[in-house]
């Protein structure tokens, strides 16, 4: 299982480089949000992702009995979704004005709007 989880995440975060790479606005967009999947997949492999009982002490207990989920890499990747999913909301507003004032998403053709 970690094996799957480390190769998706590998994969997750060459595509994201990959379209980061690419010249369209977009696509950087796109990537960026690849990019934010594949950490939160990573924190979540290496926080021991596991199927198991909530984290909760059952009453007359003094610890956790195991097997118990680690609440702490769930309480991050909740974080960070909020987080990508404002950084992405953002993105996308700044690509919407940079397209009505530049009229194109290509990267290089931006460079030269400069002079006007």
């Amino acid at each position: 299982m970690d094996m799957v989880l480390a190769i998706v995440v590998g994969g997750l975060y060459a595509a994201g480089l990959y379209m980061m790479m690419r010249r369209s606005i977009v696509k950087l967009i796109i990537g960026l949000g690849l990019l934010s999947h594949a950490s939160n997949l990573l924190i979540f492999t290496l926080g021991r992702l596991m199927r198991g009982r909530p984290p909760l002490i059952a009453p007359g207990a003094e610890a956790l009995a195991e097997p118990y989920a680690d609440p702490l890499p769930q309480a991050l990747i909740l974080t960070a979704i909020v987080i990508g999913f404002g950084v992405q909301a953002f993105a996308v507003v700044l690509i919407k004005r940079v397209y009505q004032i530049v009229g194109t998403d290509d990267l290089d053709q931006m460079k030269s709007t400069d002079e006007l």
